[in-house]
This record gives structure tokens, sequence and C-alpha cells, in this order.
């Protein structure tokens, strides 16, 4: 019954090029760092962040200070603020400070007529440092007060990168939180689930059957297709890593007049490390107490003869990792990603970059459901094969960006990117024994109960190919300023998976699984993987699509301001899809076969608008007051597939799923905006939620009803120089409001919604060699679906419990360049389920330590 175009019997060589591929890519980056070593770890004299750029002859008087501009000078790294401000001017700026430590500030950017010296202050805003303007025409930034440089570096965010968000986060009318590479690299984050556990209103899920990859839950709706990367849609079934992270943002509330389709509880965008005007490498070595070796270098290097602001950076990582109390599960990432910048601090700028990524993991599906509650086995029970279970991704995607400044008022841009992910997985979900399913109770012996070893097995090519084209516009009309971003986007997609079954229909007419089953209390990790394998389906889906939106703030005298946004979607799904029935074994000789497929071809042909509006008040400079609506839609196709069910039932035939959101809020920023803090209250609500027949898995309609509503406050920055905070609670109350298909879950819970989520990291700094930091979180008990909460034979609830969980970190600094850091996960190390799946269960990891040595030149 093995059938080799499945593509899926590739696992003992997979096994095999997965150790192949490590050794050489340690060898690589050893290169890579001695390399770096070499070349880049003394400053090129002649690459200063305040090299001074040729002042205009007109303006090279000591009353240059006092010229009027129209600046438009966007948000970013202030190295590159600076350049730009003195390209622009003319004016030479004077640093007081480290020129190596510029980058690692965040200036808000500056736009509108201004002097000099005004502008720069507002260039300045946020980040402790102070312009003052010398007698011979030039500009001194230094520290305001008496305080290290390196940690007014590390102040609260003022803006986010994303260019469709222009507004200061103190001005924008939605919950935003930011992740910084900061607070990654004190918490020793190595996946980007571990960084989300920073933001509120995100609770973790485990994989999918059909697909793997980081799948979460953002204020009670689920979010694994609203991953974005640089502001464009990273659409790829994978497990990130944030080595070339700068930032992760999470926006909350719907953000389809944004981003277009899905975005229910809003997006994540992960924000690329780009090139800076200086040069420097980080390199970070790091070794823990469950196997793991890790390696990442951070290389930036300017490139004067290329051109004025050229410049170029490399990230590569290795990782290579047990999981602590979890037997066999083993993650082996590689990743490299070059970039390309010309034109920094000018008004013509181009960023090309490359990014690749692979994952050769043994996976990890967790343990089994017992009943209402998760089987009360050892935690490091495995119920899959070491040698025969494998998840291999392989991510390229290569991205082009241009941008041209027009005269002070407007910036135009241009965004093309490529991506291709591959992946091929063969996985063991762990379910109590369907054939002896009748035959337990919630009492019968643990060591008597056998588990079921079904495989989630998949080959599988995604691409997309998307261009997105904006413009940001500062304009006056009537005393009313406007900043306004207005665009259009689109492109393709495709996702084309084959997935075998390991299934057959016995002569008795009983379905059986050909794979061995396991015992629940002392499941067998190193027996052989015997399962015979025949085709299932075989899908090849395109999308095409576009969208063109508009978003205007329009500004009412000092305190009063007013956000309206449309956008308009078409998607447009294509599919081909191949079904093959269920093998049979014959009641005559016992052979096995299978009929012919069965080959459908659904399409669906969606036109949605979105709309938002937003009203901000600001009482005093610091603070302001607001209140947001917004719309999002998630249409059939979303994940790039589709159904065809009896009589037109089928994904095909429905509509879209519509969902409105209302928030109130409130923002302020204390300490010389070096703290914030964030309170808000809203309420999502999905008025035609999807919902499958229960006896018909192609049956579908929309009759559902879901909603939640919540409270947030958060707190972000620093409370003194020494002291750092990162802080948010989640209140969430959902439930089922309507439903036609299940009654009895109305007034229940959404999955994977915990009513109360509560995270806190902080870092303590007593001297300027060292840095301490501690943080939790907290996750309230959660169920694992929405449409049957109840389990059938116990009638209660099917949830796991809630948990607390503990980190701590070190950090000295041996010098200028070398320091020493040490991280501790799960302090006490309590046993606790983190990643929840109607099907399965997947427990924390259990204490462990990771120890790193890193260098900065």
């Amino acid at each position: 019954m093995d059938h080799p175009q499945s593509h899926l019997q590739t696992g003992d060589a997979g096994l095999r090029r997965r150790r192949n591929r490590s050794r050489s890519r340690w060898l690589a980056l050893g290169t890579v760092t001695a390399y770096a070593a070499v070349a880049f770890a003394r400053p090129n004299p002649q690459q200063s962040a305040s090299s001074p750029v040729a002042a205009d002859p007109k303006q090279a008087s000591g009353t240059q200070n006092l010229t009027v501009r129209r600046f438009n000078i966007q948000a970013g790294s202030l190295d590159v603020a600076v350049a730009a401000f003195e390209r622009f001017t003319g004016v030479h700026v004077k640093l007081a400070i480290p020129s190596e430590t510029v980058a690692g500030f965040r200036s808000p950017g500056v736009t509108g007529l201004y002097s000099d010296t005004q502008a720069m202050t507002l260039l300045l805003a946020g980040t402790g440092l102070n312009p003052t303007a010398q007698r011979d025409g030039s500009i001194v930034i230094a520290v305001t007060a008496k305080e290290d440089v390196v940690v007014l570096a590390q102040n609260a965010p003022q803006q986010i990168e994303l260019d469709r968000y222009p507004m200061p986060l103190l001005d924008s009318p939605q919950s935003i939180s930011v992740i910084s590479k900061q607070t990654m690299q004190d918490q020793g984050a190595t996946t980007l689930r571990d960084v989300l556990r920073n933001a509120p209103g995100i609770s973790l899920a485990a994989g999918e059957g059909g697909s793997q990859g980081d799948n979460l839950t953002l204020r009670g709706f689920t979010a694994r297709n609203d991953i974005f990367l640089d502001g464009m849609r990273d659409f790829g079934s994978y497990y990130r890593d944030p080595f070339n992270y700068e930032a992760v943002e999470v926006l909350e509330g719907p953000s389809s007049v944004s981003f277009g389709r899905g975005s229910t509880g809003g997006v994540i965008n992960q924000e690329s490390k780009s090139p800076e005007l200086h040069p420097f490498v980080v390199a970070e070595g790091d070794l823990g107490t469950d196997v793991t070796r890790r390696f990442t270098v951070d290389i930036n290097q300017p490139l004067p003869k290329l051109g004025t602001g050229a410049a170029a950076r490399l990230n590569v990582m290795a990782h290579d990792a047990n999981v602590a109390e979890r037997d066999v599960t083993e993650n082996k990432r590689f990743g490299i990603a070059p970039e390309l910048a010309l034109g920094l601090g000018t008004p013509n700028r181009l960023r090309a970059s490359y990014f690749h990524f692979n994952e050769n993991d043994i996976p990890d599906y967790g343990i089994p459901w017992f009943f209402n509650h998760p089987a009360q086995v050892a935690r490091h029970n495995y119920y899959g094969f070491r040698d025969g279970n494998y998840l291999d991704t392989n991510v390229n995607m290569g991205t082009v960006k241009v941008e041209h400044d027009i005269d002070g008022w407007a910036t135009l841009r241009n965004s093309i990117r490529y991506a291709n992910n591959e992946r091929n997985a063969r996985i063991t979900e762990p379910q109590v024994n369907n054939a002896t399913a009748g035959m337990i109770t919630p009492t019968t012996p643990l060591d008597q109960v056998s588990v079921n070893r079904n495989q989630i097995s998949v080959y599988s090519n995604e691409s997309i190919l998307w261009d997105q084209l904006d413009a940001t516009i500062h304009a006056t009309t009537f005393g009313i300023r406007h900043v306004a971003v207005i665009g259009a986007e689109g492109g393709r997609e495709t996702s084309d998976p084959k997935r075998p079954t390991f299934n057959y229909v016995n002569a008795a007419g009983q379905t059986v699984n050909s794979v061995p089953t396991a015992n629940l209390l002392r499941p067998n990790t190193d027996q052989l993987f015997s399962g015979t394998s025949a085709p299932s389906s075989d899908v090849h889906a395109t999308s095409t699509s576009y969208g063109i939106y508009l978003l205007d703030t329009m500004q009412f005298g000092r305190h009063w301001e007013f956000t309206g946004g449309a956008r308009f979607d078409r998607f447009n799904t294509d599919e081909k899809s191949i079904s093959y029935p269920t093998p049979k074994q014959s009641a005559i000789d016992g052979s096995v076969t299978q009929g012919p497929p069965t080959i459908t071809y659904p399409s669906r042909l969606d036109r949605k608008p979105s709309w938002r509006a937003a009203l901000v008040y600001e009482p005093r400079d610091n603070g302001s007051i607001y209140f947001d609506y917004g719309t999002s839609w998630n249409p059939s196709a979303e994940t790039l597939s589709l159904t065809v069910g009896p009589n037109g039932t089928g994904t095909a035939n429905l509509a879209p799923e519509f969902n409105r959101s209302y928030e109130v809020g409130s923002k302020w920023d204390f300490n010389q905006s070096r703290l914030s803090l964030r309170a808000d209250l809203f309420r999502t609500t999905k008025d035609n939620a999807r919902e499958a027949s229960p006896t018909n898995s192609l049956l579908y309609v929309l009759a559902g009803t879901q909603r939640v509503d919540g409270a947030e406050l958060a707190v972000t920055g620093r409370i003194n120089s020494q002291w750092r905070v990162l802080s948010s609670y989640t209140y969430m109350h959902s439930e089922v409001v309507d439903s036609q298909y299940y009654p009895l879950s109305v007034g229940y819970k959404l999955a994977n919604v915990p009513d109360n989520l509560f995270n806190l990291w902080t870092t303590y700094q007593p001297t300027s060699r060292w840095v301490m930091g501690l943080g939790g979180n907290f996750v309230d008990s959660r169920t694992a679906s929405s449409t049957v909460p109840l389990d059938p034979t116990t009638g209660l609830v099917k949830q796991v419990p809630s948990y607390w969980i503990f980190n701590a970190m070190g950090s000295y600094s041996l010098g200028e360049h070398v320091s020493l850091q040490a991280n501790i996960f799960n302090l006490a190390n309590r046993n606790y389920i983190d990643e929840i799946h109607p099907a399965h269960i997947v427990p924390g990891a259990g204490t462990s330590g990771l120890f790193g040595l890193n260098f900065k030149f």
C-alpha cells in the first residue's frame, strides 16, 4: 500500500540529511564568525554616524537655526534620522555620547514646519537626549541627566515601524504592544512563542492537524494566519525564531482596514533588523542544560563606496536543542538573513533582503486527553517514534523595498516579496484508542489504556508573490492637519498539500490504524514505525487578491483627532481537490485495495469592504483618551482551503464571517516619555461564525455568534535609570452567544481563551556591570473547544488547569566588549499544559538553564 508518489516515505533519509546539515551549519557559522572578527572588529574612522555633510553656504551661518523648514524625517533608528537631518539642513551634528550607541535609540521622526533646533528636539523626543545649538551653526547632542547612555536607549517605544501607522503610539487609537530586541535578549527568547508571552491577550495553541507552525489566540480568536513580517503577510506554516527581530509588534483589535482578510482579534508584526550607519559585530554563543547549543552573529557594515547612506547587515543563527522534561523532542534550526540598504538618510532609499530559514525537528504533539482532563501521566512521556517522526521545513523569502520622499510632504513606497515554504512532516498525535474508548471509564487503571498513534502526515509547498504600494501624506486643508496613508496591494498565494492515510477498513467493516498503538503509562519510543500509507488527498489551491485602502488622521486644534479608514478587498480562490477513499481489506484473501479518487474544483470569490473610525482626545501633551470602532472579515478560503458539501453546503458556498469591535482606552507617558501606561475596555463580536455539522464534516453553515468582552492594563518602560518593566494584565469574558449545530455550547467559553492573563518582566541594573531580571506568567484555565465544550462521557467541561511559571536572568559585563549571561526558565519546575488542541495537549518544558557569552565590537 506504499505510494512513493506521495513524497511522504522519506523519513529515514530525512533524518540522515538533518544530521548531516547540522554539522555543516556549525562549520559555516564558525567561518562567518572568524571572518567577522577580523574584518569588522575595528571601526572605520571614515564611517561615523556624526560625519558632517557639506553645508549649503547660504545656511552655514550662526543664524541658521532660525530658518523654518518643512521636515519629513521618518521614525526609526536615531543614527539614520540624524543623517537625514544633516543631509537636508546642511547642519553639522556633533555627538557628546559614544557614536556606537546612537543606533540603540529610536527616533519618533519629525514632520512639519520647524526651525532646525526645534526639529532636532522632536527627533530626540523620549530618548533622554538634548540638542544644543552652537555659535558655529552646529548642534550638539548630549545626555539630559547624569544617567548611563546605554540605559537611556532602552526607553518605552514612542512609535512602531509599520508604515501604515505613522502616528506616535500615544496618538494611535488602538492597543499596541511592542516587545523590543533588548527584552528578547534579556529573556533568552529563542522562539516567537516565547516573545509573545510578553504581550497581553495572547494564549498559545497546539499545532493543527494539517498545519504546523506558530498557532495562537489573540483577544479570543485564532490568529495563526495573522502573522506579518515587516508589514507583509508571512504566510507559512513554520515555527519562527527571533534571531533577526528588531521588535515584535502586537496590534490588537480588528485590522482588516490595514491588513486585509483576517485579523479578528488583531495582528502580529515581526520587525526585521535593518542596516545602520555605523559598523558593529555582535556574536552570542549559548549552551543549555537541555543540550542546547545556540549561536547567533549580527554583522553591520557601512559601504560608502556604494554611495551615501549605503550599508549592509547580516544575521546568522544555528540552534540545536532538546526540550526539558519532554523526551525525544528535538529542535534543530538554521537561519541566515542578509540585507543591503542604499540611501539611508536621503530622500531615495532602497532595501533588498533575503531570508532563509529551515528546521529539522523531531516534533512534539504532547499527551492525550483522558475524558475531560489531561491524562495523568509523566510529563516526559512521548507517544511518537524516535526514528519515525519528523518535521522538516524550508523557507526562502526575498523582499525589495523602495522609498522616495517628496518635498517634505509625502513619502512613496513600494515593496515586492516572493516567498516559498516547503514542509514535509510525519507527526504522532496521541489519542485514547478509539477501539477501546467504549470499554474504559474515568476509573479504568491507566496501565490498561491503549493510545492510538494518529499520524499527521503532509508534504506541502506554499508560496506568495505580493506587491504593496502606498504613500504617507502630510497636508493641511482649511486649518485641519491630515496624516493620510493611501495604498494598494495584491498578489498570488498558493498551497499544494498532499496527505496520506494510515487507516484502512478491515474485513469486518471497522476502521483500523496500521500504526501500532502505545500504552498510556509506558509508551515505547524506540518501537519501529511500521505503518503503511495510501494517498488521502492531493490539493492545489491558488488565491489571487488585491486591496485598496485609505486611512486619514485629522487633527482639530491641539486636543482632538479623528481617524477614518476604508478598504475594499477582492479575494478569489480556485482549487483542484483530489480525494481518495479509505482502503479496504478483502474478506476473501486479506488484500487491501483502494478505489478511484474523486476530483472536485471548488472556488470562491469574495468582495468585501472594511471600515474603521476613531476619536482621540488629548487633555495633556502626555496623555490621550480614545474610542475606536473597526470591522474585519474571515473568508472561507482564508487558509487557502475549500470544501464541497452535499447540495452546495461546503465552505465554497459560504460568505465570509463578519466581525465588529469596539474599544475605549487611555494612554499616558511619564518620566520624560520613558514610562508608558495603557488601559482599555473592548468588545469583539463574530456575528456569523462558521460551524461544521457534527455528523458530516463537509456540511457547514454560518449560524453561530461568538463574543469576547475584555479589559487590559499595560505598563512599559523605565521607572528610573536602573529599573525597567514590561507588564500587562488582561481579563476576557468569552462566550458562545448562539449556535445552530451545538446549542449545548451556548454560554460556554470560547476555545483557548483564559479569563485572566498576566505577565511581568522586570530588570534592575544596580551597577554598570550587573543586570538582574525576574518575570512570570499566569494563564487561567482554558477549554479545548467552543462547539463541543463537554466530554460526552463525564458531561464535564474539557479544559486544562491554570498555571504560574517564573523565569530569571543575570548578566555581568567583563568589559566594553564581552559579557556573560545566564537564564533560568520555569524556576519552580511547574508541571503545566502550555498548548492545547481539541485532540491533543502539549506540556510546558521543565526547569532549564541557558548560559551565554556575548561579544560586541
